[in-house]
């Protein structure tokens, strides 16, 4: 199949959840061929259906009922982008689509076969007077009942379509069914009938309903009931996906820790009928969606997917996942989809007119291909969440946004208050409405201080010098004000880390039990401060999202050493906490430089110098005589440091001199741009920078985003770009020093996140 056509059409569009709702539909001007009037439709509400249409598509019309509609992102199915509309109230669904999408697309993205449209009509013949006599007959006039049953709808021949053949069962009924009546034969007519585009239902009832008269005069028994099936087993679906074990690897889990998880959550729903039916039902969470925002019948959808599902005798799941001889994951799906494009119901409503152009306008076998594929993708994602954090923590944030929507938040307000509700553990309306008016309330009254003040330590941002530095050479980094808090707690017994904004909540076992994540982390660092043994709670307030390249693990560390430190009266200095921090990202990444936890425990901009075998790290302060006006966008992907740290070691490895070379020509780009900063010569650290990013991008640790990034802040003012952290993702600084509205303006109009601030000073936007 082939989706959407359209030239401007791209499915990926980073951060596209965090703009509001005016700003999606004006990505969607530069991501995809809406008209003018589809997105002041969208803006307006206005492509809604209207009561005075609704009425005149059911009986009894009062009003007209809401669902949200989505957009499920970064598709790629068959080697074309497709943007999916979903209608669906539940949180999470659309989120994790896209997020499914997204690490499929890195590999090629979903493959689909779909069979043709087929909808089965059925004829019920009974009391026949000789069965065997009866069904041979029928079999013999399969042409003339054909061609009168097409005869019935010859335009539904002429582009293609009708009946394609017949079949006949015989069916046995046991005595009782009706009062007294014995041991019974029936027998039942299957029409074939290929509805092309339509949905087909009211085509396959006419034409079992003209065809009876003659079904009967030569079965010799009576038709009674003549209707279509939705168990649309002849309109099959299959959708693939391969993804490599180094795509699945998250927080706290490898890549092969992930697929054997999905294996095994998938390999109990082939054999367990009871949780078959809720991995199912997670499946239909996607496909259900994008039915109704096309307007199909996801009822039927819904009985023929389960209907198919029990084909053996024994209800099992509709998909299969596995690990292949090259240890990649594989994911299949095999189940009916028998949908329209085209018809009167289509037709009428505009929301679905709407979602089909933004589909592309595909036929209904490219339609059923797109709903296989979401349906996989669906699997995917509450698979993968299921064997790794779990699917509460993920709805956490999602549920307390419902709770604020609910309680009326400001929209001024909304954020925090979704913050405070997460950090309270109290997602409820009435919580909601209490911290509301604890903001709102003006008073003269000094608030009271939290029992247990909490620590703090800056993010980093790299202007010059990654990857490098681990070999030896200098890096210049800067503080980002405020990047994590922590706190510590006394608690009844254990230690449970707690991070309400990441929706973590969890023990941190004993070292010898080999926690992974941020818990081997803090199991690590108790251990070596000596304190397992002590029962507590630690809070992390974190102001900087996960592995984006700006220092987050090293700020995280860092500030629950302060926390430690402080609640334990341990007395530990600067030196020790940037001691016990870079233990921690070693951990953590396997190699690091010390960049991000000097630069987190000491908040400085620093020319550190990476340690090498005749010497160990250094580092100097940088005084900045003239603030650097920066910009921080995020690319909306992952920055792994360990994997691009180790990609690049790879090929130090295999020609090491070269490599050499490279970092030598790093490192004096990075010493003339500490001294550049140090004299105020923006424009010539801009230059520096521009440099570098060749560098960085001939590392091959650069990406497609950060390059797209980087030319729009050059193109809208910025002197330099370039990315920031260990690549792969992650996030890019600009330098601006003619201002940074327009470059962050810039990088916001393509659904990038961007932030600034100025370098030593405490200014972020």
């Amino acid at each position: 199949m082939t989706a959407a056509t359209a030239s401007n059409l791209r499915s990926r569009i980073p951060n596209f959840f965090k703009l509001s709702v005016k700003d999606r539909i004006e990505a969607l001007r530069a991501h995809t061929d809406l008209t003018e009037e589809d997105l002041v439709a969208l803006e307006h509400g206005s492509h809604t259906l209207r009561c005075h249409v609704a009425d005149k598509m059911i009986e009894n019309v009062v009003g007209v009922f809401g669902l949200p509609l989505g957009l499920g992102l970064n598709f790629l199915i068959d080697g074309q982008e497709v943007i999916v509309p979903l209608s669906v109230e539940e949180p999470s669904i659309v989120a994790g689509l896209s997020g499914a999408a997204r690490t499929a697309r890195l590999s090629g993205g979903y493959k689909t076969e779909v069979s043709a449209p087929v909808l089965i009509g059925q004829v019920q013949i009974v009391n026949p007077a000789n069965v065997d006599n009866a069904k041979q007959k029928l079999l013999e006039h399969e042409n003339e009942i054909i061609n009168l049953a097409n005869s019935l709808h010859p335009k539904m021949v002429a582009r293609g379509g009708g009946v394609q053949g017949i079949e006949v069962f015989h069916h046995r009924v046991p005595e009782g069914g009706i009062k007294g009546a014995p041991e019974r034969d029936m027998l039942v007519l299957h029409l074939l009938v290929d509805t092309r585009d339509a949905m087909g239902a009211n085509i396959v009832n006419s034409m079992c309903e003209g065809v009876a008269s003659f079904v009967e005069g030569i079965a010799g028994g009576k038709v009674f009931l003549r209707i279509l099936s939705n168990l649309t087993d002849r309109a099959l679906v299959r959708a693939q996906v391969k993804i490599p074990a180094q795509n699945l690897t998250m927080k706290g889990f490898s890549g092969e820790d992930v697929r054997d998880g999905i294996v095994l959550a998938n390999d109990l729903a082939l054999v367990d009928p009871y949780r078959a039916t809720t991995h199912n039902k997670g499946i239909m969470n996607g496909v259900d969606a994008i039915a109704i925002a096309t307007g199909n019948d996801f009822r039927a959808i819904e009985a023929a997917a389960h209907a198919y599902a029990a084909r053996s005798g024994r209800y099992r799941a509709l998909t299969r996942w596995y690990a292949t001889e090259e240890g990649d994951l594989k994911g299949e799906i095999e189940m009916p989809v028998k949908v329209g494009t085209v018809g009167g119901s289509l037709e009428t409503n505009p929301s679905v007119r709407l979602s089909l152009r933004l589909l592309g306008n595909p036929d209904a076998s490219k339609l059923a291909g797109i709903i296989g594929a979401v349906g996989l993708a669906q699997n995917y994602a509450a698979l993968r969440s299921l064997s790794t954090a779990g699917i509460q923590q993920n709805h956490m944030t999602l549920h307390a946004r419902s709770v604020a929507s609910t309680a009326n938040v400001p929209q001024e307000l909304f954020d925090e208050v979704v913050d405070a509700l997460i950090e309270s553990g109290e997602i409820k309306v009435w919580k909601a409405e209490e911290i509301v008016s604890r903001m709102l309330k003006k008073t003269n009254e000094v608030p009271t201080p939290e029992a247990e003040p909490r620590s703090s330590a800056c993010g980093k941002v790299v202007l010059l010098g990654e990857h490098a530095v681990v070999y030896g050479r200098s890096a210049m980094a800067a503080p980002i004000p405020l990047a994590v808090e922590s706190r510590v707690v006394d608690a009844e017994d254990g230690v449970q880390l707690l991070i309400p904004r990441w929706g973590v909540e969890q023990r941190v076992p004993p070292l010898d039990e080999h926690p992974a994540g941020v818990a081997g982390i803090l199991a690590l660092l108790l251990q070596r401060l000596e304190l397992t043994n002590r029962p507590m709670t630690i809070e992390v307030f974190p102001n900087v999202p996960r592995a984006v390249g700006l220092g987050g693990s090293a700020a995280l560390a860092v500030s629950v050493i302060r926390a430690l430190s402080t609640h334990f009266g341990l007395g530990l200095n600067d030196s020790q906490v940037n001691d016990f921090a870079f233990e921690c990202e070693r951990s953590a990444h396997g190699t690091p430089s010390g960049v991000d936890n000097t630069v987190a425990t000491y908040g400085k901009p620093i020319l550190f110098r990476g340690p090498s075998q005749e010497r160990p790290s250094s580092f100097q302060d940088i005084v900045i005589t003239t603030p650097l006006p920066l910009i921080i966008a995020q690319t909306g992907k992952e920055s792994l440091t360990a994997g691009t740290v180790a990609r690049v070691a790879q090929a130090w490895k295999k020609n090491k001199k070269r490599y050499e070379r490279v970092f030598d020509q790093i490192d004096e780009l990075t010493i003339a741009g500490a001294e550049a900063a140090r004299v105020g010569a923006l424009n010539e650290l801009g230059d520096l920078m521009n440099l570098c990013q060749g560098f960085l991008n001939a590392l091959q640790v650069s990406t497609r985003e950060i390059e797209e990034i980087v030319e729009i802040a050059r193109r809208h003012g910025a002197v330099g770009a370039k990315l920031t952290g260990g690549g792969g993702g992650g996030s890019v600084v600009a330098l601006c020093p003619n201002g940074t509205e327009s470059v962050k303006a810039g990088i916001e109009a393509i659904g990038y996140e961007a932030f600034a601030f100025e370098a030593g000073g405490t200014h972020v936007q």
